[in-house]
């Protein structure tokens, strides 16, 4: 048979072109023709009656040209009462030009998914010549043997032009190459990338997701780690969709309001330049919950073979666990990011390596190495770390799990985090999730692996009589460290300025909170609170947990980041002569277009902020992420000292995927939302392994407000049947900085004896 890329790996790709069966062209062949068969948009707009639009056409990708669907759906089929409501006009969906390219449409406002629409829409742009920028688009990116560029091309296309395709790099390694690559110096020889769009990539279109018309739309050089991938042997294959910069930033606050509002933004990954991915075993939910969901669709589906993605709290390990695939996440510091790349959040924005096996990750981290063994990367002040936090010098790819680490590990203990999986009863939609995780980490950790479990403890978990209980568990640990290391926790208002810990009010005299906000009914002095606290002489607040300790309320970083790349890159092209005005977020506003109105009133006021800091007599604010990351990384190694532990296994959400376009689960979605926070502010290394597949979901519905001015959820009743082979879940192994290489023993093991992974069914191998 025929090499194909279908599930292959990069040994057996690495094998096939050693024996002749494939090239380095051949392969990258493959892989555009699965873009022309499943790179397509997957959702209908949302009308107000349903009509058919106009036959509209997007980008041009792997030679095609993008065909939106012309039916709609009708908006009282989502909105319940439509006529009866007399909140903010809401915005419907609709097909408008790009500011990128006037002759470009793409899909605004709502919009849903299409559970027969076969396509997943994961990358944006395709490293193919005449495609691969808006700038020097067609003629203007002529291959410079075909002759001059035509007159009025701009003259930075004389840079561009000279840059290889993807399948020009392929043929390039071919010929200089062939079947007997020395892949000691290349062990990516061939191996196809996709890139968050974060990632500044000197050869494609580089935006952070956004449709924001640069005066150059690709950046001066490469990312560094997209530099080092290139010299290993790596083809730059294509940019993958994300939510625009990096989760749509947030709003700051300030006097712009948005015209029309979104009554959910479930599901949504989009950019206005890329559009919204789907999920690839069920198009009509969302791709994840992260904005790399491209870069996690485009390895499931197998339109590529890796993909480097960026997490500020869940843009990596949503797509991998919504998509059936494998994810390193390191430590925050190991893998920069920050610099040649569009950011969110310095403190906690992180490269996150993507492909289908714990294999192809470790041979990726291994080769993105430098010579010197590390990863330092002067462009980004978080990789100014000791050496000693470096995976050791033998690579990562000798700790994947072999018979005699099998043995090795029997025994050893993990610690379970229920706090992850938490399930009072009152949320039908998490149990099918919640019921075969549990299941999972019994049956293959536990039974096939030989590990001893060790369960956390929290007030609304039932404990499981077949496991220990840890007795030190992560609130006594809390307990005991806020005190110390972070007192202001407990002084915390919520956004309805009432305290985020009562027990504390009741326990403490009135004191001060913040300025004129005084709160405390009780006899003790808040220092004399503390001191009782952190010996466990009184009871900790009952709602001092991991999820109540992350709720952080939004730092102006992003303002900071985005200002700083826009002018770095223009610094960057100046050195060739080439002048760039996009260089404000005055001119990145006047320049952008976005797929939702609040998006850009939140864009105003970012342009309007003008202090980094939080709002004076603020609690929260840049500060507290370094606060909070000694806490918590002290948090969980109190945790393992004290219980003996060798690392955590946790699961990434007990939520499916949720419905393009139809509300969030109501209640304990919060909950955990942030307790998944842990391992980012923490900055501790993640590795993801998927677990296998649920068959059941219970789905919110829009519910009318009493008041008639807005739309909120309501929790289903019933749990559905899926189709397929269910909805992906993932177990996510955490564990000490520095211990890595024993981190992916156990992570690659339970990945070996369970194989959980599925490539799903509609985007199988092509005729």
């Amino acid at each position: 048979m025929p090499f194909s890329v279908f599930e292959a790996s990069i040994k057996e790709l690495h094998e096939a072109i050693q024996s002749e069966e494939t090239t380095c062209e051949q392969v990258v062949h493959q892989y555009l023709e699965r873009v022309k068969s499943f790179n397509g948009p997957s959702g209908f707009l949302v009308t107000p009656d349903g009509s058919d639009v106009t036959q509209s056409y997007g980008t041009l990708r792997a030679s095609k040209r993008l065909q939106f669907p012309t039916r709609t759906i009708p908006a009282g089929s989502l909105l319940p009462d439509l006529a009866d409501y007399i909140g903010p006009p809401i915005e419907f969906g609709e097909m408008r030009p790009t500011a990128s390219d006037s002759s470009v449409v793409q899909q605004y406002g709502m919009l849903v998914g299409d559970s027969e629409s076969g396509q997943v829409n994961a990358l944006s742009t395709i490293n193919s010549r005449g495609e691969r920028s808006v700038v020097c688009r067609g003629d203007f990116d002529r291959h410079p043997d075909d002759g001059p560029l035509p007159e009025g091309a701009p003259a930075v296309c004389e840079i561009f032009r000279r840059y290889p395709d993807a399948l020009e790099q392929a043929r390039a390694l071919d010929a200089q190459y062939g079947s007997n690559p020395n892949l000691q110096k290349m062990p990516l020889y061939g191996v196809v990338f996709s890139f968050k769009d974060a990632f500044d990539t000197k050869d494609m279109r580089s935006t952070g997701g956004s449709d924001a018309r640069f005066d150059v739309d690709f950046p001066a050089r490469d990312h560094q780690l997209v530099e080092r991938l290139r010299e290993k042997g790596a083809i730059i294959f294509a940019k993958s969709v994300m939510t625009e910069y990096n989760g749509r930033a947030g709003d700051p606050g300030g006097r712009n309001k948005p015209s029309k509002v979104l009554p959910s933004l479930s599901g949504y990954q989009r950019t206005t330049w890329g559009g919204n991915p789907a999920n690839p075993y069920d198009t009509s939910r969302s791709a994840s919950l992260g904005s790399s969901s491209g870069s996690g669709v485009s390895v499931s589906t197998n339109m590529v073979m890796a993909s480097l993605g960026e997490e500020t709290r869940m843009s990596t390990r949503g797509p991998s666990n919504h998509n059936a695939i494998a994810l390193v996440l390191p430590h925050k510091a190991m893998l920069g990011f920050d610099g040649g790349a569009i950011g969110a959040d310095i403190y906690c924005d992180r490269t996150g390596v993507m492909a289908k096996t714990l294999d192809d990750c470790a041979c990726i981290l291994d080769a993105l190495r430098d010579e010197k063994g590390g990863y330092y990367d002067p462009r980004d002040p978080y990789t100014t770390v000791p050496r000693s936090s470096y995976p050791p010098p033998e690579g990562l790819v000798a700790h994947l799990a072999t018979s005699s680490i099998f043995e090795s590990l029997k025994g050893k203990r993990i610690g379970v985090i229920r706090e992850s999986m938490l399930d009072p009863g009152d949320t039908l939609a998490v149990k099918p999730i919640v019921r075969a995780v549990s299941k999972e980490i019994k049956e293959v950790l536990g039974k096939k692996l030989g590990l001893e479990l060790v369960e956390s403890r929290h007030r609304h978990w039932r404990p499981d009589t077949e496991l220990q209980q840890m007795t030190t568990s992560f609130s006594e640990a809390l307990a005991r460290l806020v005190p110390v290391f972070m007192p202001d926790i407990l002084f915390r208002l919520g956004l309805n300025g009432q305290p985020v810990f009562p027990d504390f009010v009741e326990a403490i005299r009135p004191t001060e909170f913040q300025p004129g906000k005084i709160f405390g009914s009780g006899d003790l002095a808040p220092i004399d609170y503390l001191v009782a606290l952190s010996d466990l002489r009184i009871p900790a607040p009952q709602n001092l947990d991991l999820a109540t300790v992350q709720e952080q309320i939004l730092a102006n970083t992003f303002r900071f980041h985005i200002s700083q790349y826009l002018r770095r890159r223009a610094e960057d092209w100046q050195r060739w002569g080439i002048t760039e005005t996009l260089t404000s977020w005055t001119e990145l506003n006047k320049r952008s277009s976005f797929w939702g109105d609040d998006q850009r009133a939140a864009f105003l006021n970012w342009e309007e902020t003008t202090d980094p800091r939080n709002p004076l007599g603020g609690r929260q604010g840049v500060d507290e992420r370094i606060m909070l990351r000694e806490l918590l990384r002290r948090v969980d190694m109190m945790v393992l000292h004290e219980n003996n532990l060798e690392a955590f296994v946790r699961v990434h959400t007990v939520l499916p995927p949720a419905r393009i376009g139809y509300p969030e689960e109501p209640g304990l979605a919060r909950h955990y939302f942030f307790e998944s926070f842990h391992g980012p502010n923490a900055g501790l290394t993640e590795i993801l392994v998927p677990a296998g597949f649920v068959k059941e979901v219970c789905d919110a519905d829009f519910v009318l407000a009493p008041d008639r001015k807005s739309y909120s959820s309501k929790p289903g009743v019933a749990l559905a049947p899926i189709e397929g082979v269910g909805l992906p879940f993932s177990l996510v192994f955490r564990g000490e900085i520095g211990r890595e290489a024993e981190l992916l023993n156990l992570a690659s093991a339970y990945e070996r004896v369970s194989r959980r992974r599925e490539p799903p069914p509609r985007f199988g191998p092509l005729e």
